[in-house]
């Protein structure tokens, strides 16, 4: 969704300018007709109608899009000179804080609300997110709140958060899977909602408070595990979308690879879904060459045990004949004796929502970006 500033920086004029004419008041009589048409023409070529958001604000300002929201919640993290600035920004476009959201602050439920995402394999639940909410829970029940679990559409993902704001009853969001340019995090920060995020790190310039384990680092340390093991041909089955942490953990295997003398071949890599049997499919893909791996390093544990039925139905031996790696640490990876990079979701979970109580208290905590690093669980699927 196109911003006012986009269509004033197309028509190159300033932002007040095209506010003037999109808005049509008596600032834009001012402007040469050619000026006033180059606006109308730059709002029509992105799609844009006149709908003043804290974006906006924050562009006039020259401040980041969450300073907007503290500055006119009279944060004392901000400075009177920024918090004067966004005033007159809001003043000038006419924005007004959502007094409902505000409202979440003052007159609180007690309530957190937490959006499910459908898996790839609904069949086949994530057992990470299922421990990081049950660790929420329990630390939000010892704290006197409660959790309201609700699934998040595919389309449209940012509307249910407006009409759980607009019938007070939520006090604050948790966010997980969080993508580049997510409107779920644009919308609340317009709104004025609070929301800490599990994940973030891997996005640029992010400015809402989240807990993250480092992706990169996750996969850095397998690489280096499996190189120390003798493997110099190593293969990684990750995600077919473009998922930050996913992206992260593509650029960790491709830097640890570089740092051990190693020139990752393009046929090492192949991109699944994350459902068994299409990981099983896309293992017999990456084992189909002439110059295959000798491990195999997965980006989710359920590629893994994919990777490991393909095995199975080849009659490879997992550690003799290939070594195999998964990530999340899954409780069947240590059934199987699959090694895992293990994330600390306790820790996680417990950070998540000390920063949350913070943000719903308008108390935000003075680091409200924290990132945990991840450990290899080594069994004898890299050791036999």
């Amino acid at each position: 969704m196109a911003t006012l500033k986009e269509v004033a920086d197309l028509a190159a004029v300033p932002i007040l300018d095209a506010f003037a004419v999109l808005k049509g008041n008596g600032n834009a009589d001012a402007l040469s007709p050619a000026v006033r048409q180059r606006i109308l023409q730059s709002a029509a070529l992105l799609k844009y109608k006149l709908k003043i958001t804290q974006i906006d604000v924050a562009d006039l300002a020259n401040v980041a899009k969450g300073t907007v929201s503290y500055a006119l919640n009279d944060s004392d993290l901000i400075s009177p000179a920024t918090t004067a600035r966004v005033r007159e920004a809001a003043r000038v476009l006419g924005y007004r804080l959502n007094t409902t959201a505000r409202n979440l602050r003052t007159n609180q439920t007690g309530v957190i609300g937490y959006s499910w995402h459908v898996a790839d394999d609904p069949s086949r639940m994530n057992n990470l997110l299922d421990r990081f909410i049950y660790r929420v829970t329990m630390t939000a029940e010892e704290r006197g709140f409660h959790m309201l679990i609700f699934v998040q559409p595919k389309i449209d993902a940012d509307k249910v958060y407006e009409t759980l704001i607009s019938t007070n009853r939520l006090d604050g969001f948790i966010l997980s899977d969080v993508n580049y340019g997510d409107p779920r995090v644009e919308r609340l920060h317009e709104l004025g909602a609070p929301f800490v995020a599990f994940g973030g790190m891997d996005i640029p310039d992010a400015t809402f408070a989240y807990v993250d384990v480092d992706s990169k680092k996750g996969i850095e340390i397998v690489v280096d595990h499996l190189v120390a093991q003798g493997h110099q041909r190593i293969g990684l089955l990750t995600y077919e979308q473009t998922w930050p942490f996913s992206v992260a953990r593509e650029v960790g295997y491709h830097e640890a690879m570089h740092r051990a003398g190693l020139t990752v071949q393009p046929e090492w890599i192949t991109r699944t879904p994350n459902i068994l049997r299409s990981a099983a499919s896309a293992t017999q893909h990456l084992l189909s060459g002439n110059n295959a791996p000798t491990a195999i390093i997965c980006a989710n544990d359920i590629m893994a045990f994919g990777a490991k039925t393909y095995f199975d139905e080849a009659g490879l031996r997992m550690g003799a004949d290939i070594a195999l790696t998964g990530y999340d640490d899954d409780p069947t990876s240590e059934f199987l004796g699959i090694t895992s990079v293990r994330q600390p979701i306790d820790a996680v979970a417990d950070g998540v929502f000390d920063l949350l109580y913070g943000e719903i208290n308008n108390e935000p905590r003075p680091q409200r970006q924290i990132i945990l690093e991840p450990h290899l669980i080594i069994r004898h699927s890299t050791t036999d």
